[in-house]
C-alpha cells in the first residue's frame, strides 16, 4: 500500500481531507504534516492534532514563520498591524474588479509548504504529498498559489526534483467549499474541531473571508456549523 503525507492545518478543508486520504489508505499509510508560519490564527495547530490523533495517523509539526519576517502588510501573520477584512472574498474581488489577490495571500506560502512537505515527504517513505487547495479560493487569482495551474507547475516541480518519487494530489482543486463540506458530512468528519477563523479568538468572529464562507457552505448543504451552536 502506497503512503502519504498530508498537509494539515486545523481548518475545514484539510480535515476533510485527512479523513478522505485515511479512508482510502488506511491510518497506519498516512502522515499529516502541520506547519506554522506566524498566523495569528495559531490555535488552529490545536485542531490539527486533534484530528490526527483521531485518526491514528503519524503527526509531525514544522516552524517555517522565520521565512515570513519580512511581510508586514499582510494581516494573517503575526508581525502586521493592518486589520483582517470583514467582507467575503466575493465582496473583496468585486472592489478589486473582479481580479486580484486578496490581502491576507501570505507570499508564496503554499510553495514553501509543499516544498517543505516534498522534503519531508521522501524522508517519510511517501509516494503522494496531498494538500486541500479548491477552487473558491482560486478564483478571481485571490490565492494565486491554489489556482489550477500553481498545482500543476508544482506537481511537475516535485516530482522531477524527487526523481519521480513523489506525485502531488489535490483531489479538491475544482470543489466548492459547499462541495468540501458535503463530502466531510458523508465522511462524518467531526467538524466541531475545526478551526477556519483567521483571528484566532474564542469564538469564530463570522465577518472574516472564512468565515462568511464557511457559514454558507454549511447552510447550502442544509446544516449548521456545530462551531455555531456553541
Amino acid at each position: 500500500m502506497e503512503k502519504a503525507l498530508v498537509l494539515v492545518s486545523g481548518g475545514l478543508d484539510s480535515t476533510v481531507l485527512l479523513a478522505k486520504i485515511v479512508k482510502e489508505l488506511k491510518e497506519e499509510n498516512v502522515t499529516a504534516l502541520n506547519i506554522f508560519y506566524g498566523q495569528k490564527h495559531a490555535k488552529e495547530a490545536e485542531f490539527a492534532k486533534f484530528q490526527a490523533e483521531k485518526y491514528n495517523v503519524k503527526y509531525i509539526t514544522a516552524d517555517l514563520s522565520e521565512v515570513f519576517k519580512f511581510s508586514k502588510d499582510c494581516p494573517l501573520l503575526e508581525g502586521s498591524r493592518n486589520e483582517i477584512p470583514e467582507k467575503s472574498y466575493a465582496e473583496q474581488l468585486k472592489d478589486m474588479g473582479g481580479c486580484g489577490t486578496v490581502s491576507t495571500y501570505v507570499p508564496f506560502r503554499n510553495g514553501l509548504f509543499l516544498s517543505y512537505a516534498a522534503a519531508v515527504g521522501i524522508q517519510v517513505g511517501a509516494f503522494k504529498i496531498y494538500y486541500g487547495a479548491h477552487s473558491d479560493d482560486a478564483a478571481g487569482n485571490a490565492y494565486p498559489d491554489c489556482s489550477y495551474n500553481f498545482i500543476q507547475s508544482m506537481a511537475a516541480a516535485i516530482y522531477e526534483g524527487t526523481g519521480g518519487k513523489i506525485k502531488l494530489e489535490a483531489p479538491f482543486w475544482n470543489f466548492t467549499k459547499k462541495d468540501i463540506v458535503r463530502v466531510g458530512l458523508d465522511l462524518g468528519v467531526d467538524f466541531s474541531h475545526t478551526w477556519s477563523c483567521y483571528k484566532g479568538e474564542d469564538e469564530p468572529c463570522r465577518s472574516c473571508a472564512t468565515c462568511i464562507d464557511r457559514e454558507k457552505a454549511f447552510e447550502l448543504n442544509d446544516a449548521i456549523d456545530p462551531l455555531l451552536r456553541r
